[in-house]
C-alpha cells in the first residue's frame, strides 16, 4: 500500500470515553474539541438555564434529561493528529452501547469524579476494557470540588480495578484550596486559575520546584511542605513509568484537572497523543488483518434509526479496520454474500453530518442503512472473505408486555419496533406460536423502557402500553430439532421465540433452569444469543 496511506492511517487515533454518569466525561469531550477548534464554545451541560445543550448529546430524550442515551462519534483535527472520539452513554442502563462502541476504540479515557472515586459503572466498563486489554488513560475530574485523598483515590483504582497506576501530575489541594498540578516530568508547578466556566483557556503559569520563593508566593508555604512530602511518598511507592506496560493494558497513566473551568485538558490531550498507538491489527477467523497492509475492511459496531427526523433514516456506524475507504467504491458485506456501493457514506459530529469522499483505518463512518447491516457485520473488499470476531449480545434482564393502544396504526407499531430493535437497544420476542399482535420487549436496563416508548411516540407517533412481567432470566434453546410443544416446563417458564425464529425460554426464578433441564433429556440452553 502506498505511503500516503500509511502516513494518514498512523496519525489516527481511536478511542472512546467512558465513566460513571456525571463524573464530566461529556464536558471533557467538549473541551477536547474546544482545543480542536471543532467548536468555539463548550456549551456546560448543567447551565440548562441556557439554550446550549452538550454537542455531543442529539436525542431529544437527552437534552430532555441531561444525559447521554447513545454513543456518538466525534472527529477532529489537532497538533498534526486527526482524532475519533467515541463518547459513551454512562448511565447503566444503556452500557450495551458502550460495550459495542468499546469493540471500535483502540483505547479509553476513563474519567473519575475526584469526590466519588471508583463507581459501579466505571467497574463495569473497566472489566470490556480488561477483557480487550485495551490501553487505559485516567483523567480524574472535578479537583475544583473538594476531592479525595489523592492516595486513597489512586489505592482505589488499583483494589477496584485490578490495574496498576503511574501518576504523570499530582494535584496541590482540592475545592476553594485548588492550587494546580505539579508535573512529575519536567518537575514543575502549573498553577489554577479560574476561569469563566472553562469558555477559554485559563492562564496557567509555569513555575519549577525549584524556585521555591517564588512558588511560596503562589501557593503558598504550607501547600509547597505538603506537596514535597507527598512528591517524596510518590516517587517511592508508585509504579514507573512504562509505555509498553501502558499499551499492553496492565498500566494506567493518572492525571489530575478540571474538565469545567478548563484546567489540566490540554496537558492531558497532549500526554495521550504521544502514550496512544496508531491504529492496531484486529483479529479476524483468517488471522490479524493489518491496517496498512491490507486494503478496506471494516465492521458495524452501531446502528440507529432516525438520527435525523425529516428523512426517517436509519444509518450504519462502522469502524474502519484497514486500509482506505472511497465513497464510490464497491465493497463485499461478507454476512449478506452481497457486493455493493455504500450509500451516502459521512462523518458524524454529533447530529451534523458531511458527506466524506474518503477515510482510512482507524476512522469511524455512517453509512445509509436500508435494513441489511447487523452489529458484528463485516465489510471487505470483493475479493476478500473474512469475518471480524462478533459482537456479544447481552441477555436481557428486564421484560415488558407492549401493546399499542391504536390498532389502525400497526403497520407503524411493527415498523417501529423491529427498527429500534435492529439498533440493539432492545430485543423483541413473541409469544409461541402467535404473531406480532403482542410483543415481549427485553432489556438489559429499565430506562430502555422509557426510551422506547418516548421513540416510538415520537418519531413513529405511535402510543403504546408497557406491562411489565415477572421474568427475569433468558435461556436460548440450541437444540435445532426439538418441538417446543413438546418441551416439560414449570410453572413460572414462558416459551417465546425472537425475531429469527429461535425458541426461548423466561423464567422468574433461577432454580427453574435445571428442572427443566433435569426434566427434558439432550436439551441444550445457552445464556447468549447467537448473531
Amino acid at each position: 500500500m502506498n505511503n500516503k496511506y500509511e502516513a494518514e492511517i498512523n496519525k489516527r487515533r481511536t478511542f472512546a470515553i467512558i465513566s460513571h454518569p456525571d463524573a464530566g466525561k461529556t464536558t471533557l469531550t467538549e473541551k477536547f474539541l474546544l482545543y480542536g477548534g471543532a467548536i468555539n464554545l463548550a456549551g456546560s451541560v448543567k447551565g440548562k438555564a441556557t439554550a446550549r445543550h452538550a454537542v455531543s448529546d442529539w436525542m431529544e430524550i437527552e437534552k430532555e434529561r441531561g444525559i447521554s442515551v447513545t454513543s456518538s462519534v466525534l472527529q477532529f483535527e489537532y497538533d498534526g493528529f486527526c482524532i475519533n472520539i467515541l463518547d459513551t452513554p454512562g448511565h447503566q442502563d444503556f452500557s450495551e452501547d458502550t460495550y459495542r462502541t468499546l469493540m471500535a476504540a483502540d483505547s479509553a479515557v476513563m474519567v473519575i469524579d475526584a469526590s466519588k472515586g471508583v463507581e459501579a459503572q466505571t467497574r463495569k466498563l473497566f472489566k470490556v476494557c480488561v477483557m480487550r486489554k485495551i490501553p487505559i488513560f485516567t483523567f480524574i475530574n472535578k479537583m475544583d470540588r473538594d476531592a479525595n485523598d489523592t492516595f486513597e483515590l489512586l489505592d482505589e483504582i488499583e483494589k477496584e480495578l485490578g490495574i496498576a497506576t503511574c501518576p504523570i501530575n499530582w494535584p496541590i489541594g482540592s475545592g476553594k484550596n485548588f492550587k494546580g498540578v505539579y508535573e512529575r516530568k519536567s518537575k514543575s508547578v502549573f498553577t489554577y486559575s479560574d476561569t469563566e466556566k472553562g469558555t477559554k483557556e485559563g492562564e496557567t503559569e509555569i513555575i519549577p520546584i525549584a524556585e521555591r520563593d517564588k512558588l511560596t508566593a503562589e501557593i503558598g508555604e504550607d501547600a509547597l511542605s505538603l506537596l514535597e512530602e507527598e512528591i517524596e511518598l510518590l516517587d517511592g511507592a508508585s509504579a514507573e513509568f512504562d509505555l509498553s506496560e501502558v499499551q499492553s493494558g496492565n498500566l494506567t497513566p493518572v492525571f489530575f484537572g478540571s474538565a469545567l473551568t478548563n484546567f489540566g485538558v490540554e496537558v492531558f490531550l497532549k500526554h495521550f497523543l504521544e502514550m496512544t498507538t496508531t491504529p492496531l491489527p484486529r483479529i479476524s477467523d483468517k488471522g490479524p488483518i493489518d491496517p496498512v497492509e491490507n486494503e478496506f475492511s471494516a465492521f458495524v459496531f452501531k446502528i440507529q434509526a432516525n438520527m435525523n427526523k425529516a428523512h426517517r433514516d436509519r444509518v450504519a456506524f462502522m469502524r474502519i479496520c484497514s486500509g482506505r475507504f472511497d465513497a464510490g467504491m464497491e465493497v463485499k458485506h461478507v454476512q449478506g454474500g452481497k457486493v455493493m456501493r455504500l450509500s451516502q457514506p459521512q462523518q458524524i459530529m454529533a447530529d451534523s453530518r458531511k458527506i466524506l469522499d474518503e477515510a482510512y483505518a482507524g476512522d469511524i463512518i455512517g453509512v445509509f442503512d436500508p435494513g441489511i447491516f447487523s452489529i458484528g457485520d463485516t465489510l471487505c473488499m470483493p475479493k476478500d472473505n473474512f469475518k471480524y470476531a462478533g459482537i456479544p449480545t447481552f441477555a436481557p434482564e428486564h421484560f415488558a408486555r407492549v401493546r399499542q393502544l391504536d390498532t389502525m396504526k400497526r403497520k407503524q407499531f411493527v415498523k417501529g419496533v423491529t427498527q429500534i430493535a435492529q439498533e440493539g437497544a432492545i430485543q423483541i420476542f413473541k409469544e409461541f406460536n402467535t404473531g406480532l399482535e403482542e410483543i415481549i420487549v427485553g432489556v438489559v436496563g429499565v430506562l430502555q423502557f422509557d426510551v422506547l416508548k418516548y421513540r416510538l411516540e415520537n418519531e413513529y407517533n405511535v402510543e403504546i402500553r408497557l406491562e411489565p412481567l415477572p421474568y427475569e432470566h433468558i435461556r436460548w434453546v440450541e437444540n435445532t430439532d426439538l418441538d417446543l410443544n413438546k418441551l416439560v416446563g414449570t410453572s413460572d417458564m414462558k416459551k417465546v421465540t425472537d425475531m429469527r425464529d429461535n425458541p426461548l425460554l423466561l423464567f422468574v426464578n433461577p432454580w427453574s433452569i435445571q428442572m427443566v433441564l433435569d426434566r427434558n433429556e439432550g436439551l441444550v440452553l445457552s445464556e447468549f444469543g447467537k448473531n
